[in-house]
């Protein structure tokens, strides 16, 4: 009993986190990890522009960057993003199906349901397809494949390691968000990121690892990748009532366009899969939507980073602006519905960032850049549910901390209008599509605040270690039992055993076997003294729940820690008390401070004193 009384002391107590010093180590490792984010994203943006230097200058040379040139652009160009779909979709026909897509539905897969593990050849393939891809006009950004390309490497690194499975996803959240901070040069909202969509956690324990990755990426990205903001911004809105209420309409309005956004790409999806055509040559068609889409504006073909500084910056014509959403929206949502390999982050702020700049235009405060980026943020983080990630996202980008508020305000709002409007976001509605629904809500769990006392069930049925094997055989077969099983006292209260029917039949069998058959044995000493797992009445469920998994077992008795007691009894069934004070806090209402309410014709008075009996759950025996 000294034993059980030592290893139930920490869970009686509790803390504030179940974090242990292995976290170091976890932190540790996702320096290698960051720098592997930094590596991946040079690669793909060097992959990219080489791509692109070979599609639309002719030359096998990274100097022309990221950048298409406009000029170079005439009818053949149509063929030039039907070529790289082309290839991309060989690349998946043949590599590997995991490339398809923009990354972040196959990252989330495989933290929720592959145990964290990604395959070698989707590290190897996902960044190649996404720069050729990108590189031939596709309308797309890095973010989304880096973001894969991140995490698989992760992935990778965890998997050379004696290490768990949450371990693991921990790893490759780190790489995926240490490839984010890469690109854009964001530490903290690739931390956020992590937090609000895909570790699926709060936890120190993964939380700190992925801080280490983001701080490593940003601390070494300038080594390879040019250092300054993306997007340099200065807002000149001013904070009032009549601002906010504009930013929260700002926001409505974005959340509706991400609903749009989003039905738009899969209805595409839907529309493809009824063609009479193997996937692979969907994106050949996307491709072609691409080209025509180029011929209409140029500017809405590749990552279009230029394309956002000038919205921000209020230089585009609204007529020009118009035509770039439209382009840009029609040809993103034919491409990544078709399969190809893209992103959605730099196509949302394109798109989000035109409808902000056109509702700047009536508006009778503010530039319209400053509209431009909230309808950016906005949009980003109504159609990815990320309202956090998104506000701070556009602040880190463009060095604009005098937005905060208003950022925060449409981001709210937009959230606000999808979460009610919505059942699913553009990317948990993919994996939804596959049979897995995720829900993306934290909370703290309610067996980690409830206590043992609170659910166990006193007095309890009991047998005595006195009882011989036959009165146990007897008990188990004749007397019908009410239990599968009981705890087995000794003199002073204590238990020594859970007995079951079965245990009673392998004892019989065990003394027959050996000539004793029903002589008079205690069944104390035919159990052999088994050890018997206990709980306190003043620990937290939750520690009682991961013991009774660990050992396979259905009762626990619970005793008192001060002279080892029998006190109560926590059966399986009892575990769902937990679960029914959660929904009654969740959807009973009651008012109090004496407000009269009519219930199903009754009036009742509920005031502070409990006048309105509570609702508990009984636990069926």
């Amino acid at each position: 009993m000294d034993a059980t009384r030592a290893r139930h002391a920490g869970a009686a107590a509790g803390g504030d986190f179940s974090t242990r010093p292995r976290v170091i180590l976890l932190a540790a490792m996702a320096v290698p990890v960051g720098l592997c984010g930094v590596g991946s994203a040079w690669v793909l943006l060097r992959l990219i522009a080489l791509v692109n230097g070979v599609a639309y200058y002719g030359t096998l040379s990274t100097a022309h960057g990221i950048l298409i040139s406009l000029d170079r652009l005439g009818p053949w160009s149509i063929l030039v993003p039907v070529a790289g779909s082309l290839l991309v979709g060989l690349m998946a026909r043949f590599g590997s199906d995991k490339i398809r897509g923009h990354g972040i539905p196959e990252a989330l897969e495989a933290i929720l349901i592959g145990q964290s593990r990604i395959e070698p050849l989707v590290a190897l393939l996902k960044p190649l397809s996404s720069a050729i891809a990108i590189g031939t006009g596709g309308p797309f950004g890095a973010e989304g494949p880096i973001i894969m390309t991140g995490g698989a490497l992760g992935s990778l690194f965890a998997q050379f390691f004696h290490l768990t499975s949450a371990e693991r996803k921990t790893l490759l959240v780190a790489g995926a968000s240490a490839g984010m901070t890469a690109v854009f040069n964001t530490p903290i909202a690739a931390v956020l990121l992590a937090v609000e969509l895909l570790l699926f956690e709060w936890k120190p324990r993964s939380f700190l690892p992925v801080v280490v990755a983001c701080m490593t990426a940003a601390v070494t990205r300038g080594l390879v990748l040019p250092v300054g903001l993306l997007f340099p911004h200065h807002g000149t809105l001013p904070l009032d009532p009549l601002t906010e209420l504009a930013c929260a309409g700002v926001g409505v309005m974005c959340g509706a366009l991400s609903g749009v956004l989003t039905t738009m790409v899969y209805a595409v999806e839907d529309g493809f899969q009824k063609l009479n055509l193997h996937w692979m040559w969907w994106p050949l068609l996307g491709g072609l939507v691409v080209g025509l889409g180029g011929l209409v504006d140029p500017r809405a073909l590749g990552v279009g980073y230029v394309d956002i500084a000038a919205l921000l910056g209020g230089t585009v014509a609204p007529a020009e602006v118009v035509r770039l959403m439209l382009v840009k929206a029609v040809i993103w949502a034919a491409a990544l519905g078709s399969g190809t390999s893209g992103g959605v982050v730099a196509p949302l702020l394109i798109v989000g960032s035109c409808a902000g700049a056109l509702i700047g235009t009536v508006m009778a405060h503010g530039s319209i850049g400053d509209w431009a980026l909230i309808g950016m943020a906005a949009t980003m983080g109504g159609t990815m549910r990320i309202p956090l990630t998104a506000a701070l996202f556009a602040i880190e980008l463009t060095g604009d901390s005098t937005l905060s508020v208003p950022l925060l305000t449409a981001c709210g709002a937009s959230f606000a209008f999808t979460v009610l409007v919505l059942r699913r976001s553009i990317l948990t509605e993919k994996i939804a599509r596959r049979g897995r629904a995720i829900m993306c809500e934290y909370s703290v769990d309610p067996l980690a605040l409830s206590l043992v006392s609170d659910v166990m069930v006193s007095p309890v049925e009991t047998l005595p270690a006195t009882m011989t094997v036959s009165e146990m055989l007897t008990f188990f077969t004749a007397s019908a039992p009410r239990h599968k099983a009981y705890p087995l006292l000794d003199g002073e209260g204590r238990p020594i055993a859970m007995v079951s029917r079965a245990d009673a039949l392998n004892v019989l069998g065990h003394h027959a076997s050996g000539g004793l058959g029903r002589q008079a044995v205690p069944l104390a000493e035919a159990l052999g003294g088994r050890a018997v797992v206990t709980a306190f009445p003043d620990e937290a469920v939750a520690s009682l729940v991961d013991r009774m998994v660990e050992h396979d077992l259905s009762r626990v008795p619970v005793v008192r820690p001060v002279d080892g007691k029998l006190v109560g009894l926590v059966a399986r069934k009892d575990l769902l008390a937990v679960r029914a004070r959660l929904l009654e806090e969740e959807r009973g209402r009651q008012v109090f401070l004496g407000v009269r309410v009519r219930r199903r014709g009754v009036v009742a008075r509920e005031a502070a004193t409990g006048d309105a009996a509570p609702v508990t759950a009984q636990a069926g025996r």
